[in-house]
């Protein structure tokens, strides 16, 4: 999954810190999710879309073509 997290952060000039004392969770949270190392459950992504006040799939985009030959 990709995400424009951190292209929104520019935005709204926030640091990982600031975005995740505002929705609930830690710093490395926020950076594992910008670089892809971590999958937000659904939960978490509709927090991030309505912090930034956008549509959920504004932030997130399913990639299929990053998918392995085992996840399929």
């Amino acid at each position: 999954m990709k995400n424009k997290i951190k292209v929104f952060r520019a935005m709204y000039d926030l640091t990982q810190e600031d975005l995740a004392q505002a929705i609930g969770v830690t710093r490395q949270t926020i950076l594992a999710i910008e670089k892809g190392k971590y999958v937000p459950s659904l939960e978490l992504a509709f927090r991030i879309a309505r912090y930034f006040k956008v549509n959920i799939e504004e932030v997130f985009t399913y990639d299929a073509e990053a998918r392995t030959v085992d996840e399929r």
